[in-house]
């Protein structure tokens, strides 16, 4: 029997062991299982090894007698109960134990719910730069790109700390303007009451940069600390790859020595710092790794690499592995002149509010919790917008309204809507209780799960809350040593996932009645459905948590 967490990851890499020949030399590849997702697939089967894999594998396709039981009595860590493996038109079919698999999983819903950190990225740290809010800019100056950056740092700084990082975030907020918007968009970042100059650590820099001085400081122009050549730098630094060939000569800016100082005191005060310029020795002798993420929109990404060239030329110590992590264009459909951040938030809180009215009524609506609500409703609706699309593509952003019940442009507003629904059904289930019409809830190891038949409960399960740890570790995973300086992050998986588990729940609910009429014979059957949505609750609010987004009790 399969102890310990089930995963998906792990139950593949099994399947594939079990099912692969000991492979000849040039023998093929790879991975021959894939996880079925949809509900038509998911009645008759959990995981398929396609025909044309296994002719791949076996010539005919036909799978030998003894590998095909080996396959149905696969056990292991992280592999669920399978209950047959059966050869079909299609492929090998495998469909789990799915009582066991449910009575399992609910019965330890930690597991599932809770961040699972690895030793590998506790030992991690990294320093997160969110380059657009640099300066002393005020919020009507952040342009929609820039937001879209914010956004992603943001959630990518909470992804990392659920799997063990220690994450130290620049810059701190200065503008009181700023810092008021990123709170009214739920954005948590660190903010300075007042400006800090950190006039020794900038007149140093200065200093540094005058002997790498290009021209005369005298012959500068207004506004410009020195003159460097960035290109003449970079050709005496034969491991740095990736920086854009047009860099050149770099009029170093107040501003730049500012952005530069804040990063110099992060990685000098960061409490797991340890310098990489000698990574190697420091991960042969188990050191505690630090990583930079220049976190950029792509209007600013050209003028970050500059910045990041400064501080290795001024620094000896800075950290040699620094990444960028850079934001696509977003485009307006729609909208004859550009929007600031404040005017798309502005926007989409005026649609939230005319939907909700639409829906409950001008009377409810006035209420002044729905305030808070509907600015929780506009920041899902931002976030997801913004985070939905793979961070370095192009995105569109159509300003045309929906309503808040329905999936669409809005989809935060949609999963907002559904975990508010689960809300509303443990709050109807407590009245009756207390009305005495259904009994307290008994323990979880009374309930009978083989009593969950629907197809609509295993697809919640199987898609929902399975997957949903690895669905967290993916949105936190960056490749800090791969070659080049630029990098990629799975930003949209989390939003991505809570679409699907909102759909596929709102399905369900929309044609289950879930607190059945109070007659005895029903209460296995209900207690074991609460169960079941109480774990779809508990991954909607984990969930929801990276993104800085409060679960609603009511809509």
């Amino acid at each position: 029997m399969a102890t310990g967490r089930f995963g998906v990851g792990e139950t593949l890499g099994a399947l594939n062991a079990a099912l692969r020949p000991p492979p000849p030399p040039s023998g093929p590849g790879g991975s021959v299982w894939f996880k079925e997702n949809s509900a038509r697939n998911l009645r008759s089967r959990d995981f398929l090894a396609p025909r044309g894999a296994l002719q791949a594998l076996f010539g005919d396709g036909q799978v030998p007698k003894d590998i095909l039981d080996g396959v149905a009595a696969l056990e292991g860590p992280g592999v669920p109960p399978i209950q047959k493996c059966t050869q079909t038109q299609a492929g090998l079919a495998l469909q789990l134990e799915r009582p066991t698999v449910f009575e399992q999983v609910l019965s330890s819903l930690r597991g599932y719910v809770a961040p699972q950190p690895t030793s590998s990225t506790s030992e991690h740290s990294i320093i997160l730069d969110c380059v657009s809010l640099h300066g002393p800019k005020g919020p009507d100056a952040l342009s929609l790109s820039q937001l879209r950056a914010v956004l992603v740092a943001d959630h990518l700084a909470q992804a990392l700390r659920t799997q063990g990082v220690t994450v130290y975030q620049v810059p701190a907020v200065q503008d009181p303007g700023l810092r008021d918007f990123l709170q009214q968009l739920k954005v948590s970042w660190p903010s300075a009451s007042e400006t800090s100059s950190a006039p020794e650590s900038t007149v140093a820099l200065k200093e540094v940069l005058r002997d790498h001085a290009a021209v005369p400081t005298e012959d500068l122009p207004p506004g410009v600390v020195c003159k460097v050549s960035l290109k003449e730098f970079l050709e005496q630094q034969p491991g740095l790859e990736g920086f854009d060939p047009n860099l050149d000569i770099c009029l170093v800016t107040e501003d730049q020595l500012g952005a530069l100082t804040e990063l110099q005191e992060a990685a000098q005060h960061h409490p797991r710092n340890v310098p990489l310029s000698h990574s190697d020795a420091e991960s042969s002798a188990g050191g505690t790794a630090c990583s930079v993420i220049h976190v950029v929109s792509c209007e600013e990404a050209f003028q970050q690499q500059k910045v990041d060239l400064l501080w290795r030329l001024v620094d000896a110590n800075a950290p040699s592995r620094q990444k960028h992590l850079v934001c696509g264009p977003v485009k307006v459909v729609g909208s004859p002149t550009p929007l600031s951040a404040p005017q798309y938030y502005r926007l989409r809180q005026s649609q939230m509010r005319e939907a909700s009215v639409l829906k409950y009524g001008v009377d409810f609506v006035q209420d002044d919790s729905w305030n808070e609500i509907i600015g929780a409703l506009t920041s899902a609706a931002v976030k997801f917008e913004m985070l939905s699309t793979a961070h370095r593509s192009q995105m569109s952003l159509d300003l045309e309204h929906t309503s808040i019940s329905t999936k669409g442009t809005k989809s935060g507003a949609f999963v907002m809507y559904n975990c508010a629904r689960l809300a509303t059904l443990f709050d109807g289930y407590q009245r009756g209780v207390e009305q005495g019409l259904y009994p307290a809830f008994p323990d979880v190891s009374e309930l009978d799960f083989s009593l969950l038949r629907d197809e609509g409960e295993w697809l919640l399960l199987f898609n929902g809350i399975i997957p949903f740890p690895e669905v967290l570790s993916q949105s936190a995973q960056l490749h800090v040593s791969s070659p080049g300086i630029q990098i990629t992050a799975n930003t949209k998986a989390v939003c991505k996932f809570l679409v699907h588990l909102s759909m596929d729940f709102s399905s369900y609910y929309n044609r289950v009645h879930i607190l059945g009429e109070p007659q005895p014979h029903l209460f296995g059957q209900m207690f074991a459905r609460l169960q079941l949505m109480r774990a779809v609750q508990e991954v909607f609010h984990s969930a929801l948590a990276t993104l800085h987004l409060p679960p609603l009790s009511q809509i």
